[in-house]
């Protein structure tokens, strides 16, 4: 009998967010300064997916490896926002590094050094993870290096087994090109849900349509779920429509972690037995809220700073 947790296989990535007014990366000085609002923010996709959750009100776990450099930051954040946190710390390797510069609309561009994370793989999992877990969410990311594929595949096996319900996020359209789209298809088909925003639906099916893209989508998952970012969204199963939301009026400060909010609300909500419609609506509030904060985690309350703590400086 499955339990009622969510665990997130997935990264923890200590972000570098530079906000500048600038379009894009044309708006970068070449060989000179620009004047940026730079904060450090704990990130990743499957930890800020699980911290969403938490906050929502899910018992979350997330597995992942960190580094050596600041694996004890990464849990403490984790634990802050209410996750339980299984990290392998990495002896020989920095926790993964993105520098993400976000332009004056919210949209990002982003370097990144999947450091420890990169390396995540079976030595990292134990079928104890799955004790009392409902749902199972898996990061993309984690597919995107052989010994994570490789992890994946196993995760992916035991929760089969046990009849715990599986979702995915293709989570990247640079690695999901490079690993090969229908690939990542059949190494996932284990999933019954997943996750993608329209370009990842686009580039897994070559549809030209959101609303095709999902269709094409839920009859080889059974459901799928597209984000349109300010559009809204829309979920299929089975081949056909079952919902689709509007977006939500937000004030953009940052596009970082939207998608993860979102995975983090609709899946919080189908655990509470939430139907299509009020699943997307959740999901569509948390992203809404996440992009008016400065990183991919939920905006820091009074109640969560410690006057022990030291804290990046932040224009939140």
């Amino acid at each position: 009998m499955t339990g009622t947790g969510l665990l997130v296989i997935g990264d923890v990535v200590t972000d570098v967010v530079a906000l500048h007014d600038g379009p894009a990366l044309t708006g970068l000085a070449v060989g000179t300064d620009t004047a940026a609002d730079i904060v450090l923010r704990p990130g990743g996709s499957g930890a800020n997916t699980a911290s969403w959750a938490a906050r929502l009100g899910a018992d979350a776990r997330i597995l992942t490896r960190v580094g050596f450099d600041t694996g004890e930051w990464h849990a403490a954040e984790l634990r802050r926002f209410g996750v339980r946190p299984h990290l392998r710390i990495d002896p020989n390797r920095p926790t993964a590094v993105v520098i993400a510069m976000v332009d004056g609309s919210g949209e990002r561009s982003m370097l990144t050094n999947r450091g420890a994370g990169g390396h995540i793989g079976i030595d990292d999992w134990d079928e104890s993870l799955l004790d009392g877990v409902g749902h199972l969410h898996l990061s993309g990311y984690t597919l995107f290096a052989e010994p994570g594929l490789q992890l994946a595949r196993l995760a992916l096996a035991e929760a089969s087994r046990r009849g715990v319900s599986i979702s995915v996020d293709p989570s990247s359209t640079g690695f999901l090109r490079s690993f090969g789209p229908q690939r990542f298809v059949r190494e996932t088909l284990a999933a019954r849900l997943i996750i993608p925003n329209l370009d990842e639906a686009l580039l897994l099916t070559g549809e030209t349509t959101a609303e095709g893209a999902a269709e094409e989508l839920s009859l080889r998952y059974g459901a799928a779920a597209v984000k349109l970012g300010a559009r809204g969204a829309l979920m299929a199963r089975n081949g056909k429509l079952s919902a689709r939301v509007s977006g939500l009026a937000a004030e953009v400060i940052d596009s970082i972690g939207a998608g993860d909010a979102f995975a983090a609300g609709l899946l919080t909500a189908l655990l509470n037995g939430a139907d299509d419609g009020a699943a997307l609506d959740a999901g569509r509030r948390a992203g809404a809220e996440a992009v008016s904060v400065v990183g991919g985690r939920p905006r820091i309350l009074p109640s969560d700073m410690s006057p022990n703590r030291l804290y990046p400086l932040s224009t939140n």
